[in-house]
C-alpha cells in the first residue's frame, strides 16, 4: 500500500488545480489562488512522502509532472487571463492580450519537459520551478483583496500584466540555475541557504501578507545566483 501513498497525494495536487480552474471560471480568484498554494503543498508533500517511503517510481515522476501542468502551468494562466478581465487603468486592449496569458501554460510545459529529461537538476534547478511561477502569478487576487490602491492599480495594468506574463515565460526556460528546496539532512552549514530563504519568506510574510510573495521569489532568485557563485569560487580556491 505505501506505494501508492505519494501517487495519492500527487492527484490530490492534480485534483486541486483543477477545482482551481473551475474556481477561476467562477469569479472566485481567491479561490484559485489559494488552490495554487493547496497544490504547491501537496507537491511538496509527496515528494517528501516518496523520499520517506523510498517508493519512487516512474509512473510517479511522469504523474507528478502532468499534475504540474495543470495546477502550476493552466491554473496559473487562467488566473492571469481573468485578471485580464477586472476593472483597470489600461486600455485598448484585446482579446489578444487577454490570450497572452495561455504563454504561461506553454512554457511551463516547456519547463516540465526539458526538467524531465534534463540530468543536471537532480540537486539545483535550471529556469525557474513551476511552482515557484505559479504562486507568483497566484499572489495577485490575493494582494488586491489586501485592498492597496497603489498594489491594484499596477496589477490591473494591461501593460504590468503583459510584462509580467513576458518575465515569466522567460525565467521557466532560462539558463538561470536556482536553489533547490530539498533538505536531505537538517545540517545548517549544508543548507545555509535553504535556511536563510525560509527564514526571510516567514518574516515577509508576518508583515507584508501576501504582498510578500514576489519579494519572496525575486529574493529566491537573487539568492540562488550568490549560492551558484559561492560555491564556483570556492571550488576554484580549492584547485
Amino acid at each position: 500500500m505505501k506505494k501508492h501513498i505519494p501517487n495519492a497525494i500527487t492527484c490530490s495536487h492534480l485534483f486541486s488545480g483543477c477545482l482551481g480552474i473551475v474556481f477561476a471560471f467562477h469569479g472566485r480568484l481567491d479561490f484559485a489562488a489559494y488552490a495554487v498554494f493547496i497544490a504547491a503543498f501537496l507537491d511538496f508533500l509527496d515528494g517528501m512522502a516518496a523520499r520517506l517511503l523510498k517508493v519512487h517510481s516512474e509512473i510517479g515522476k511522469q504523474l507528478d509532472s502532468l499534475a504540474d501542468m495543470v495546477s502550476f502551468g493552466v491554473l496559473p494562466a487562467v488566473i492571469i487571463y481573468h485578471l485580464f478581465y477586472l476593472p483597470n487603468i489600461g486600455s485598448g486592449s484585446s482579446v489578444w492580450w487577454y490570450s497572452s496569458a495561455f504563454f504561461i501554460a506553454v512554457f511551463s510545459a516547456l519547463r516540465l519537459a526539458k526538467f524531465n529529461i534534463d540530468t543536471r537538476q537532480t540537486n539545483s534547478f535550471i529556469g525557474l520551478p513551476t511552482p515557484s511561477g505559479a504562486m507568483l502569478s497566484a499572489s495577485f487576487p490575493l494582494i488586491l483583496n489586501q485592498h492597496n490602491a497603489f498594489f491594484t492599480g499596477l496589477i490591473l495594468n494591461h501593460w504590468f500584466l503583459l510584462t509580467f506574463i513576458v518575465i515569466n515565460c522567460w525565467l521557466l526556460v532560462a539558463e538561470l540555475p536556482l536553489l533547490a528546496l530539498k533538505f536531505k539532512n537538517l545540517d545548517f552549514k549544508e543548507n545555509i541557504y535553504r535556511y536563510i530563504l525560509v527564514f526571510f519568506a516567514v518574516v515577509c510574510l508576518v508583515f507584508f501578507k501576501f504582498a510578500a510573495i514576489p519579494v519572496i521569489i525575486f529574493f529566491y532568485i537573487i539568492l540562488s545566483i550568490i549560492q551558484i557563485r559561492t560555491t564556483k569560487n570556492e571550488v576554484s580556491s580549492r584547485n
